[in-house]
């Protein structure tokens, strides 16, 4: 098994809760049981992980 450096080990992390917060909002949204406020922050923190994943690979 390869070690993984923190930083990479970060980058996946932060990739993880981007997609997870896109799947939530897509089935809390199915549901019904989503107001709009908490999908735009759902997606918010999805965006912000998602950048910094980005930037990390920089």
């Amino acid at each position: 098994m390869e070690k993984k450096s923190i930083r990479e080990i970060i980058s996946v992390i932060f990739k993880a809760v981007t997609l997870a917060m896109g799947v939530a909002v897509v089935v809390l949204s199915c549901m019904g049981s989503l107001e709009t406020q908490t999908a735009v922050t759902l997606l918010g923190i999805g965006v912000a992980c998602a950048g910094a994943a980005l930037l990390a690979e920089q």
